[in-house]
């Protein structure tokens, strides 16, 4: 009766076991096969490139003028003619301003007549002391008629050196009521108008400003001046030596050159010409000025810029661009393609921006590969598929593909 139960039972659940044994052997062949895999994200990587590169420093600085002056009427009288073009440019010896000149011509015709008649009176006191001379030898006359005549003499010779002074004077004086420019410049608006009564006592009648070349006056800390002049002894000229006479190895030891407030690099470069001789108290600074030249009068006096002084001791550094680099809290940061083509994470020290470029003090080396289009789409520890590009140093722009060499990237 058993045995019979259980050949039921096994009857029973032998479909069931034969159908799991199938589902088992389908599930382990379905294993066997492979899965399918996206393929690993496209970036654009650039190739470090290596450049030389110099100190380099940044300063706020300020244009000014070489030479401003304030255009006076020297005489008194009405103005006639007014010859320039307010805010235009003048020549150097350019006439200005005319003044009135016939009270000034009427004075200077008496002060020759004056002279005149002095010299007439010098001659009759000369010929009349001659013939006193005689007489006195004589005894025809006294000692004191001979005084007399002798001091007349004298005073004939001063009359006839203060007719020439007064006819310099007049000389002087019509030659002002004509204002010429002292140099070349532009000149302001023009404070009176033909007609009207100037004089010395009256406001400056224009203002006149040189424009080319023209100054840009920065400070420098303290500290850092310490430490430049401590790298370069002698470097400190005195107030006695000029540009021209410094050291051979002093000259051209920076390259400067201007970023202008609308940030455009402006196209002449400068040089240095004044440091002051003390350190300011208050502010720790110490003054230096250099000369820019400004034959299109770009530069107006006043500006606030930014003066650049690169040093011409050039060092090899890694130059990758801006558009590659991030930030977090340990500071800058570049994504790297190892040559397996795997992203690893890799801190920069960055120095100084060179257009759209910058420059890497510490982290990477020349020919190493990183993102520069792509971030957001990759991981650190995974695999991309690189694609080498181009870099405008100067704009950012990306071209692709990289048609150059790895070490022909970006320039």
């Amino acid at each position: 009766m058993i045995a019979k139960i259980t050949d039921r039972k096994l009857g029973k659940w032998l479909p069931i076991g034969a159908l799991a044994t199938s589902i088992f052997l389908l599930a382990g062949c379905t294993d066997d096969k492979p899965q399918h895999q996206m393929p690993p994200p496209g970036v654009s990587v650039f190739s470090v490139i290596d450049q030389e590169v110099g100190d380099y420093y940044e300063y706020v600085g300020r244009s000014e003028a070489i030479n401003e002056v304030d255009i006076r009427a020297r005489v008194e009288g009405f103005l006639v003619n007014k010859n320039f073009t307010e805010g235009g440019m003048v020549e150097e010896g350019q006439l200005l301003y005319e003044i009135d000149r016939a009270p000034f011509e009427a004075a200077l015709k008496g002060a020759e007549a004056q002279l005149a008649s002095s010299k007439a009176s010098l001659v009759n006191a000369r010929k009349n002391l001659e013939r006193s001379r005689d007489l006195v030898k004589r005894g025809a006359i006294s000692q004191a008629d001979y005084d007399n005549q002798t001091s007349s003499e004298a005073q004939a010779v001063a009359a006839v050196e203060a007719a020439k002074a007064n006819l310099e004077t007049a000389q002087l004086n019509l030659g002002y009521t004509r204002i010429s420019a002292p140099f070349k410049g532009e000149i302001g608006k023009s404070t009176y108008s033909v007609g009207n009564l100037v004089g010395p006592s009256s406001q400056p009648l224009a203002t006149l400003t040189s424009m080319d070349p023209i100054y840009v006056t920065f400070q420098v800390d303290e500290r850092q001046l310490i430490s430049h002049l401590a790298e370069h002894p002698g470097a400190r000229m005195t107030q006695n030596t000029s540009i021209d006479e410094a050291p051979v190895e002093e000259k051209g030891m920076f390259k400067l050159s201007l970023r202008l407030p609308n940030g455009t690099e402006y196209n002449q470069p400068g040089t240095f010409t004044f440091a002051d001789t003390q350190v300011d108290e208050t502010m720790g600074t110490l003054t230096l000025r250099a000369t820019f030249p400004n034959p299109q009068g770009i530069i107006l006096p006043g500006l606030y810029v930014t003066l650049q002084a690169e040093s011409n001791n050039k060092t090899l550094m890694p130059l990758i661009p801006q558009a590659s680099v991030q930030q977090d809290q340990s500071g800058y940061f570049v994504l790297v393609v190892t040559p397996e083509n795997i992203v690893e994470t890799r801190q920069v020290e960055v120095g100084r921006r060179i257009n759209a470029m910058w420059v890497v003090k510490s982290g990477l080396k020349r020919g190493e590969h990183i993102i520069v289009q792509g971030l957001q789409k990759v991981r650190p520890g995974g695999k991309v598929s690189p694609t080498l590009v181009t870099v405008n140093p100067t704009t950012g722009t990306i071209s692709s593909p990289a048609s150059a060499k790895p070490q022909e990237q970006g320039l």
